[in-house]
């Protein structure tokens, strides 16, 4: 499971470990937190359960399936927003374990928990909030769109944006951080810096933390670009000006 937030580099860490055939097919397969999206995301028909419990059931198994490869192993990303309404839902699904571990090793075996994390809360907030007011959240390396969830409208510097989502991601963190602690969980731990400066090296890393060869990394080119570019940098540099000594 990849615990991240928001623009940390989960898509590009997605893509590269689905691209091995050894690692799953990660996504954000429990994303909106509504049990009637994710029935609908499944195509699975409401009058075909019992019980709510049932339903439940056989989201959860839809999910398994589609995030599985030809190896049965599964991949999950979680973001922190999504995670309190997913936890609950695992939890209706195992109530005869005690914790969150045990109740997520029950829905999908035993797990390893990666914590994908973004050093720079400041470059993190602009990213998101450019890719709002943009409409377009990933672009492939050749250049073409990739995820598109929104016409473009105009770039507009705005610092009350920018505060908040550096304020919405700090919390999220930090909401990750603590639940580690209450569970036991020492995740492995990479970064949005790490994976974009070394993509092979980061996923060897992880595919020896699976048991998998980590081999199988080596002639996989990132199939994602960075949106970066001078725009960030001089929305940085103003929002620091216009925030120093706040």
């Amino acid at each position: 499971m990849i615990c991240t937030t928001p623009r940390s580099g989960s898509t590009l860490l997605c893509s590269l470990l689905e691209a091995t055939g050894a690692a799953g097919r990660p996504g954000s397969h429990f994303h909106t937190p509504d049990l009637d999206r994710w029935r609908e995301v499944y195509a699975l028909t409401e009058v075909a359960f019992a019980s709510e419990r049932e339903k439940l059931a056989a989201i959860f198994d839809a999910a398994r399936k589609r995030g599985r490869d030809e190896t049965g192993m599964f991949g999950l990303r979680m973001q922190r927003g999504s995670f309190p309404f997913f936890i609950e839902q695992v939890g209706r699904l195992h109530p005869e374990c005690r914790d969150d571990r045990s109740r997520l090793e029950a829905a999908f075996g035993p797990m390893l928990f990666l914590h994908l994390s973004r050093a720079d809360k400041l470059d993190q907030a602009i990213s998101r909030l450019k890719a709002e007011q943009t409409g377009l959240w990933h672009k492939a390396a050749d250049g073409t769109e990739l995820e598109r969830v929104a016409p473009a409208q105009p770039l507009v510097y705005d610092r009350d944006a920018i505060a908040r989502h550096l304020d919405e991601l700090s919390a999220l963190e930090a909401a990750w951080e603590a639940w580690f602690a209450e569970a036991g969980i020492d995740p492995l731990i990479l970064t949005y810096d790490g994976l974009a400066q070394d993509p092979t090296g980061t996923l060897a890393m992880i595919l020896r933390a699976l048991g998998r060869d980590p081999a199988l990394a080596q002639g996989i080119a990132p199939p994602v670009a960075k949106l970066a570019n001078a725009t960030n940098r001089n929305w940085a540099d103003r929002f620091r000006k216009e925030t120093e000594g706040r």
